[in-house]
């Protein structure tokens, strides 16, 4: 099997393409923009450090996705560790009982439709898609563990 190598402008933008997609689903693994668009650049570096070891078996997209899915895993896993704003809480007293931690799901953030929406579709695939990213849905995912989460978005996407 041979494969042919592409030069360096050719697969960024390759791997750009999918851009608005991997943010989609990273948004819908996190639930926060920002993380979103941090777990994107991750897994385009990760791609691009790796694309000489790429072996074709798969479509670029897919191994984008897989790229994806372990940075989310991991940033996941690093939640624990992440400080979260304080401003939320209710005010409390020192000689006070300790509230109990919040949920994950008080910090799931709406996300513009421009960075996670590809334009130029179907108003019917439009309306699906956004019904995708609505933050009630991804609200809504945060309760799945990370594997289940992501099993739940890819089946939609792939």
């Amino acid at each position: 099997m041979t494969t042919t190598k592409l030069e360096p402008t050719a697969v960024e933008r390759g791997f750009e393409q999918h851009r608005t997609e991997l943010t989609a689903y990273c948004y819908r693994m996190l639930g926060s923009a920002f993380e979103a668009d941090d777990a994107v650049q991750e897994t385009l570096v990760r791609a691009w450090r790796a694309f000489d070891r790429f072996e074709g078996r798969s479509s670029v997209r897919s191994w984008l996705y897989r790229i994806a899915s372990n940075v989310c895993f991991d940033m996941l896993k690093g939640r624990r560790r992440r400080a979260l704003p304080m401003d939320l809480m209710e005010v409390g007293h020192a000689d006070g009982p300790v509230a109990p931690p919040t949920s994950e799901s008080m910090w799931v953030g709406p996300v513009p439709d421009s960075r996670v929406l590809e334009s130029g579709g179907s108003p019917a695939e439009e309306v699906e898609a956004r019904e995708s990213v609505r933050l009630a849905f991804v609200a809504a995912l945060q309760l799945l563990p990370p594997r289940q989460r992501a099993v739940l978005i890819l089946r939609e996407v792939l």
